[in-house]
This record gives C-alpha cells, sequence and structure tokens, in this order.
C-alpha cells in the first residue's frame, strides 16, 4: 500500500490520503474518490453579462441601476461589488453592498472588474 498523499478533486487540498483498495479521503472536506475514475465537474459555470466566467472572491460592477424591495433608493450603476459569493439559483451571486447589506444578484447585472 502507497503512503502517498494525492490533491483532491473537490477542493484541491494536497492532503489526501489512501484509504487502501484504490479509495482516497480528503481531510478537509470529506471526499473520497477513486484517482483513476475520471472526474466530471458537474458545477455550473456562472457568466457576468459579458461572457466572462466568475468565480468566488471576484469584484464586480453593476451594469445598470437595481430597484431594491423594501429600500428607498436603489443600486446605481457602476456600483463595485467585492468578494462575491457563487450559488445556485436564479439569483446566483451572494454580496454584501455598502449601504444595502446582504443581497443576491443575478449575473448577467454585473460585469468582472
Amino acid at each position: 500500500m502507497s503512503e502517498e498523499m494525492k490533491a483532491c478533486p473537490k477542493c484541491n487540498s494536497p492532503y489526501g490520503y489512501s484509504m487502501g483498495f484504490f479509495l482516497y479521503a480528503c481531510p478537509e472536506c470529506g471526499n473520497e474518490w477513486n484517482p483513476d475514475e475520471k472526474v466530471e465537474n458537474d458545477s455550473k459555470k456562472v457568466l457576468d453579462s459579458n461572457g466572462n466566467e466568475l468565480c468566488n472572491g471576484d469584484s464586480v460592477l453593476i451594469i445598470k441601476d437595481l430597484p431594491v424591495k423594501g429600500a428607498p433608493k436603489q443600486i446605481k450603476a457602476g456600483t463595485k461589488v467585492k468578494n462575491i459569493r457563487l450559488t445556485d439559483g436564479d439569483h446566483n451571486i451572494d454580496c454584501k453592498i455598502e449601504g444595502f447589506g446582504s443581497m443576491a444578484l443575478k449575473s448577467e447585472f454585473v460585469k468582472k472588474a
């Protein structure tokens, strides 16, 4: 049995360890995998209004004025949003906007900064 470590295909942790019988486990995310099997990437790409791929932690700019339910003012075009988090669903970006707090945005209304 090999004591070799392999990088986790899910979280890229370098600490994947052998569990025997060609099975590896990641101590950081709990993922188990067979390194000989082809890994399918089941996550969907999130694209901005210009077709650029967005990633967690990116900064984006709002491209049009967005009304906010329950708020007296709207989010103005050109507002910069830092450190976004990608989610599943219709509003696929979670972020914090100064003056508004936590928000969910659609990627079609932003462009990568």
